[in-house]
């Protein structure tokens, strides 16, 4: 009978954070499956865990991952965490889990800290519908593409950050999405824990005169119902309202309906279009 994988959440910063389910598995488990066996036998050691480590990591997640399937196969159990937080999110894990799936081996979570939802629920922005993009990719092209992606998100937007990149990515950010409403999270759960709402063109000028330190999670305004309509009024401006107007009474709509259709389009008063096309009358008159 195959072994189990087990998903163990790890604390983000405060040790206080450690599960008491979590640190049970840790203790009962064949083996435990680390991003970084450095950083994590030191909560190990904190906390008396003695069970043998391997690490599993982004640069061997796909050979690795065979190895421990096949110690699972054998009834090996397997507790899998990462540097800090929830497996899987963001992280090499997923290929595990993937694979797990593949092979018919059960997987179980033990749920815990995660920083993009401690960063969403501390954001102050909107939490019913959101989208976690985690790190931006590196590669020119396609960031650019999930860029332009993001900029018709409607959803609130969570990002992961590092220090050394985060003056870029704000200024990408304001370029591509324009000025919204953003959150900038550090040293979660931390004693020197910082939650930092202002805009993108605030948090730019801020980080001017302040080099930005520790791993960074961005919550950020999605698109709004406000700037949908703007970019719709601002398409209309570039044809005059004759053209507008003919636009819908070349399709057959009265001259009348048209009115009202143009002035809904454009964000002003029937009335106002009325007294454009009247002045338009007047001055073919003259």
């Amino acid at each position: 009978m195959s072994g189990i994988l087990y998903l163990c959440a790890t604390p983000i910063g405060n040790l206080g954070d450690m599960t008491p389910r979590v640190r049970e598995t840790l203790e009962q488990v064949d083996l435990i499956a680390a991003e970084d066996t450095r950083n994590s036998i030191k909560l190990l050691n904190h906390f008396g865990i003695r069970t043998p480590m391997t690490s599993y990591h982004e640069y061997n997640k796909v050979d690795k991952a065979k190895t421990l399937i096949a110690k699972l196969h054998q009834g090996q159990n397997i507790a899998l965490i990462t540097d800090a937080g929830t497996p899987a999110i963001s992280d090499p894990g997923e290929v595990l889990v993937a694979m797990c799936m593949e092979e018919g081996i059960k997987v179980t979570s033990l749920p815990g800290p995660a920083a993009c939802i401690t960063a969403l629920t501390l954001s102050g922005l909107p939490t019913r519908r959101f989208c976690f993009e985690g790190f931006l990719p590196s590669e020119k092209k396609e960031r650019s593409l999930i860029l332009e992606e993001l900029s018709q998100e409607s959803r609130t937007i969570i990002l992961y950050e590092a220090p050394h990149h985060l003056k870029k990515s704000l200024k990408e950010l304001l370029d591509v999405l324009g000025d919204r409403r953003i959150t900038l999270c550090r040293e979660l759960t931390k004693k020197f824990e910082e939650i930092m709402p202002m805009s993108l063109a605030e948090a730019i000028s801020y980080y001017e005169k302040e080099d930005p330190r520790g791993e960074y999670v961005l919550v950020l305004e999605g698109k709004t119902l406000n700037d949908k309509k703007k970019e719709k009024q601002t398409d209309w401006q570039s044809i005059s309202i004759e053209e507008h107007m003919a636009m819908y009474e070349q399709n057959g709509i009265e001259r009348k309906e048209a009115m009202k259709a143009v002035a809904k389009d454009r964000g002003i008063s029937k009335r106002e279009v009325y007294k454009y096309l009247l002045k338009d009358i007047d001055k073919e008159d003259s």
